[in-house]
């Protein structure tokens, strides 16, 4: 609350100044931590709810959808669908609890310059098909670029309006996007992991969060990957062996049920 004849100046509550015409007042207000404990691996953890913030990567259509890019290519997208029923029965009990629940989708600039030509290499190799940016043949949608149908969320999977949206264009949801400062003005320590590809965009920004000394745990049954299986068991390995922990959606709602 801010003091009186003060206003409240910043985009969060957990980190705004309050401020008048002759003074401003930087001290953050304390708050008394929501703990929650879940059953995780390699330990069992306890979190601040009021401090954590979950994110979903890459569930999007061209990911995710019959009609999307992966499957136009070839890939069999039914395991990149898995997470979709476990998300929605997680994502309303978090935001119950009033935890940010941040989107975080591939979506490339219209005219691809945010894009390096080794990126472009890796999903157009030979400069031909249909790549970063192309059209699909069926619906047209650009591949995986903003504000497409592409970039969109899945079909299946619920938002709600006070969700969070950031675009990406590397497998790294940190990388040159706003994420990070979005997450100190929230006043965020501690991450839940979901989403695809697993061994990919979700390892991938899971670890830049424990480089940026982000508390980091993921979801094992809301994640899920296209690649073979030794890929997420290899992710699952490394993600409790260096950059944090594992959980899954039932401890979670459990840990949260018991508060």
């Amino acid at each position: 609350m801010a003091k009186r004849g003060m206003l409240a100046l910043g985009s969060a509550p957990a980190t705004a100044w309050r401020v008048s015409a002759t003074a401003v007042d930087m001290t953050r207000p304390r708050h008394r931590p929501r703990k929650v404990t879940v059953a995780a691996q390699p330990q069992r953890v306890t979190f601040d709810a009021a401090r954590a913030a979950m994110i979903v990567i890459d569930m999007q259509n061209d990911f995710c959808s019959p009609k999307g890019w992966l499957a136009h290519i070839g890939v069999d997208v039914r395991p990149a669908r898995a997470p979709i029923r476990r998300l929605n029965g997680l994502l309303p009990a978090l935001r119950r609890a009033g935890m940010p629940v941040i989107w975080v989708n591939w979506g490339n600039r219209p005219d691809r310059l945010n894009l390096s030509p080794s990126l472009l290499h890796v999903y157009k190799p030979s400069g031909r098909g249909i790549g970063l940016g192309d059209p699909l043949p069926g619906n047209r949608a650009p591949v995986l670029q903003r504000g497409s149908w592409a970039a969109a969320i899945v079909d299946g999977l619920e938002t709600d309006r006070r969700d969070i949206h950031v675009a990406k264009y590397r497998m790294s949801g940190f990388w040159d996007t706003e994420l990070d400062s979005m997450l100190r003005n929230l006043g965020v320590t501690t991450l839940l992991f979901g989403g695809v590809n697993a061994d990919q965009c979700v390892l991938c920004t899971l670890q830049d969060a424990n480089f940026l000394g982000y508390d980091c745990l993921l979801v094992e049954d809301c994640t899920a990957t296209t690649s073979p299986g030794f890929c997420l068991e290899a992710t699952l390995y490394n993600v409790k062996q260096c950059f944090g922990f594992v959980t899954d959606s039932t401890a979670l709602r459990r840990g949260f049920a018991r508060r």
